[in-house]
């Protein structure tokens, strides 16, 4: 073929291919167009237009910043719905995320007679190992559960004081759980008696530090009653109980009703213990009592499961064999019965034989009446020397023959009586035991009543007239915390501290008024104290409160300076938040000016505790060892737990120096120079 004839055919392709090549080029450009124009539309109007479309070819490339991962599939997804997602390029970033809050740091330290378990999260700075350490000092020879976790995050404000103050706790806590938390530490606890949860309570909330929220349920255990006793006596001015035990509050509710049909008027109540005879003590006190108001009179003692059951003179032998006989019946297995009818009484020439022991309220003891020989004189003369003391007894008894054989043993048996009262008289007569007088203890009556059970036989017939009284407070005692408190506030009325005028020095006007206050907290020791600092609304808020802290501060170097114990003291600034009086005047600036002293009272928690022993349920307990039984405390209602003062301001360091340059100061008499300071001025 000729090139003539090819040349023509070869140019004629070309420019049939250059046109294919520009009218798909065309073609693209109006698919890329018509594509980004429809991605577009579809995320402005699903409310995404941080989104950025770009078409190349088929393909749809997303770029920009998305708000987090949830919008940035939800870009993608409305996308899908108008084109095929195989075409969706996602370059899409994600917006940083804050900083993660740090976790709550707090442990549970649960020791019981197996050992100590501790679990929870520790910062990392927190040395666990020597934790641990300190905890087998505590417990040497027991197990030591590690369930510790540790965070890299910084230790927050009041957590290490937290956890110093329950590892010092923890050492006078045999069985307890201890919850701390930054600032704040609840302890659960059980402590051996009434008396020792008191001391417990005083001492764990003098040694807390100013700052920490405290909250403390320690219970004591029901007491063990031995004899379980119970003495319910009927007389002429009506029923009344000498002593009363139950084992729980069904028990003793069921014994008060009866009593209260049998003619119980007074006010009663029965201690609730460990140590019942048998599960039917409150059918046999029923049974006893209801017997005993049938015959009209009389006593009935209950010894653990011996009940002795004494008429009164005079009753009906007849009626008295019935009602004795229905009760023996009656009776509960377990349960004895000795009931007694007394005859009638004879009447004797020298009148009835008796020894009489009376107690003054001074102290002195005189011994008068009848005793059966010299030997019996001298003991009982020994015995009221060794009871009340040698210069405080005087004996004047006289001795007879024919007094009863059991005679030194009533004798005695009053004495010991009567040496438990303050204030009271014995007499002792063939038939009878009287005492009566006043005891500064509620239980003296029950007591009693179990001692001479115990002494004179489960037979014995004697009568109890005992008022109990309130004992009057030790003349050494410390004021109470709000006595301290209420009269740091006396003190302040006829005077208020001030200072120099924009700074936190101490007027010396007020030198008189922090002796007197500094007499009062001699005396009031261990008392956890805030001394506030409050200024009026003149000036900038922040120098106000600096200024309100530097001057509490000053105070309490000034107290320390004449040496009162501060430990338990805090000093904290409040600055223009707490007014007393209107701004508006200067009377009003003059009294927001001023210094409290608050009581730091006990936060109480309203989380839900577990008892000590579902805790120990749930932790290991050393190899070989049982899980001691469950203690069944006595209710303690929490009544202690009032709120605490706002404690979230830190102490400044002692070495604060008093004078606060750049002080808020706005003058009594107001000057240009405390104008363009703007701040609080003097006191």
């Amino acid at each position: 073929m000729r090139l003539s004839t090819l040349l023509p055919a070869g140019a004629t392709f070309g420019v049939a291919a250059i046109l294919c090549l520009v009218a798909a080029g065309f073609a693209v450009s109006a698919i890329e167009d018509t594509t980004e124009i429809e991605v577009r539309r579809t995320l402005d109007q699903s409310g995404f237009p941080w989104a950025e479309v770009q078409a190349n070819g088929l393909r749809v490339i997303l770029t920009g910043t998305a708000p987090d991962e949830a919008a940035r599939f939800a870009a993608i997804s409305a996308i899908g719905r108008r084109i095929d997602a195989a075409r969706v390029i996602d370059h899409m970033q994600i917006t940083p995320t804050a900083d993660l809050a740090p976790p709550r740091f707090s442990i549970e330290l649960l020791r019981n007679g197996s050992g100590i378990s501790v679990i929870g999260l520790i910062p990392a700075s927190t040395d666990r190992n020597d934790m641990v350490d300190d905890l087998e000092a505590l417990a040497p020879g027991k197990k030591i559960t590690d369930l510790l976790e540790s965070a890299d995050y910084p230790a927050p404000d009041g957590w290490e004081p937290a956890m110093l103050y329950a590892m010092n706790a923890l050492k006078n806590l045999p069985r307890a759980k201890v919850s701390v938390s930054a600032g704040q530490v609840e302890i659960t606890a059980i402590a051996d008696s009434r008396d020792a949860k008191k001391s417990l309570e005083a001492q764990l909330t003098r040694a807390a530090p100013p700052g920490l929220r405290l909250a403390l349920d320690i219970a004591a255990p029901r007491p063990v009653i031995t004899p379980f006793s119970l003495r319910y006596v009927i007389d002429e001015t009506g029923g009344h109980f000498d002593a009363c035990s139950a084992e729980d509050e069904e028990a003793r509710d069921r014994i008060l009703a009866t009593a209260r049909a049998a003619g119980l008027t007074a006010e009663a109540s029965c201690t609730i213990g460990l140590g019942v005879p048998s599960p039917n003590w409150a059918r046999a006190a029923e049974l006893s009592i209801a017997a005993l108001s049938d015959l009209g009179g009389g006593s009935v003692t209950f010894a653990d499961a011996d009940i002795t059951l004494i008429a009164a003179k005079g009753t009906d032998a007849g009626h008295f064999d019935h009602v004795i006989g229905e009760l023996e019946t009656a009776l509960p297995e377990v349960f004895a019965l000795h009931s007694v009818l007394p005859p009638a009484a004879a009447d004797a020439v020298d009148g009835p034989p008796e020894f009489v022991a009376t107690l003054s309220p001074e102290g002195q003891v005189q011994l008068r009446g009848r005793l059966s020989d010299e030997t019996l004189r001298q003991m009982a003369d020994s015995y009221a020397k060794a009871r009340f003391g040698s210069n405080n007894v005087h004996t004047a008894a006289r001795l007879v023959e024919g007094l009863p054989g059991d005679w030194p043993v009533r004798v005695l048996a009053g004495l010991d009586a009567l040496s438990q009262l303050v204030n009271g008289a014995v007499t002792v007569t063939p038939d009878t035991l009287a005492l009566r007088g006043i005891s500064y203890d509620e239980d003296a009556k029950a007591n009693i009543s179990r001692l001479l059970s115990d002494k004179l036989g489960e037979a014995a017939n004697f009568t109890l007239d005992i008022t109990y009284r309130v004992p009057p407070p030790p003349a050494d005692a410390p004021p109470d915390p709000e006595q301290c408190e209420a009269r740091l506030s006396e003190a302040q009325k006829g005077g208020k501290i001030t200072f120099e005028p924009g700074s936190a020095t101490i007027a010396a006007a007020s030198r008189p008024i922090l002796d007197k206050i500094s007499e009062i907290l001699s005396d009031c020791e261990g008392v956890r104290l805030e001394i506030q600092g409050h200024t009026d609304s003149q000036g900038r808020e922040e120098m106000n409160q600096q200024l309100s802290q530097a001057r509490a501060q000053s105070v309490l170097n000034e107290l320390r300076a004449r040496r009162v114990l501060t430990s338990s003291f805090s000093a904290v600034g409040y600055g223009e938040a707490n007014p007393i009086a209107s701004n508006a005047t200067e009377e009003g600036r003059e009294a927001n000016r001023r210094i409290d002293f608050k009581l730091i009272r006990p936060k109480s928690t309203e989380n839900e505790t577990t008892t000590l022993d579902s805790m120990a349920g749930r932790l290991p307990v050393a190899a070989g060892e049982e899980a001691e039984p469950e203690t069944d405390p006595e209710d303690i209602p929490e009544g202690s737990g009032e709120a605490m003062e706002d404690l979230s301001h830190q102490n400044p360091p002692e070495d604060m120096p008093e004078d606060m340059p750049n002080g808020s100061d706005d003058g009594t008499t107001a000057t240009d120079d405390a104008t363009a300071a703007g701040g609080e001025d003097s006191q």
